[in-house]
């Protein structure tokens, strides 16, 4: 989830913006909850035969709330998330102005055919468009970005990831991960573990979650937990992931 997200203060306010931050950094697992607004859902999945969705969007504050809603392509290079505007998928309303308390429904429809074999990736973003504030103003001045993923399943219907992990040591005693995704949709990495074999004692971990598209992979260069170099000839890996949890044991490769 994408929230950037542009602060005016004064240093009394300090524990108030802080206080925000944290709300805007917790998601439901079926919604999104940030800062006075509630989206439903948090992903949208599309099919050949299913070429239309909603989002429900909810502003719970006390005060209007104007959104934009932009539909960009998504791919990736090097890891890298590449966003370009597209006309592949229509969004209504593209504006939206809510009243304090109530809430709006965002339609949109699939434009293109879906893919013979792969899986299409898109995402639908919400920008706030703040109002005008007085210069004198003092406090917090919150503008947010929330990006919603949008997968569209290829014509041939099973489209899944592949997943291949690879893992080496370095030699400023940190574990490199590499994830290549061989299949023809994504995968989500919610968050995993390096574990030695046999004593399951934990040598990294990393938390937070990260899309690797069909085709594309992913690195992580993690700080170990060990005080000598990692040797080991294998590690206990543990993952989890929106198509399956992985706990498998991996030769770890020569730095």
């Amino acid at each position: 989830m994408d929230i950037p997200v542009n602060i005016k203060l004064n240093q009394l306010k300090f524990k108030t913006l802080y206080s925000i931050i944290c709300i805007l950094a917790f998601v439901l697992p079926n919604s999104v909850q940030a800062a006075g607004w509630s989206i439903d859902p948090i992903r949208i999945e599309l099919t050949p035969t299913k070429q239309t969705a909603a989002l429900t969007f909810t502003n719970d504050t006390d005060q209007p709330t104007t959104v934009q809603i932009q539909a960009v392509s998504w791919s990736q290079v090097d890891g890298k998330d590449i966003f370009m505007p597209t006309r592949d998928l229509l969004i209504s309303p593209p504006i939206i102005t809510i009243a304090p308390k109530s809430t709006q429904l965002i339609r949109m429809t699939l434009r293109i055919p879906a893919d013979a074999t792969k899986e299409l990736a898109y995402r639908v973003n919400l920008q706030e468009l703040p109002e005008a504030t007085a210069t004198n103003e003092s406090g917090v001045k919150l503008a947010m970005r929330i990006g919603i993923p949008v997968f569209i399943q290829s014509r041939k219907g099973n489209a899944a990831p592949k997943m291949s992990w690879k893992i080496s040591s370095t030699p400023e005693n940190m574990v490199k991960v590499e994830l290549r995704n061989d299949g023809d949709a994504h995968v989500q990495i919610s968050d995993f573990s390096l574990y030695t074999l046999g004593s399951e004692q934990i040598i990294a971990t990393e938390s937070g979650s990260s899309y690797i598209l069909a085709g594309q992979s992913h690195d992580w260069l993690l700080k170990s937990n060990n005080t000598e170099p990692v040797n080991a000839g294998r590690l206990h890996l543990k993952a989890y992931t929106d198509a399956e949890n992985i706990d498998k044991v991996i030769v770890l490769d020569k730095p």
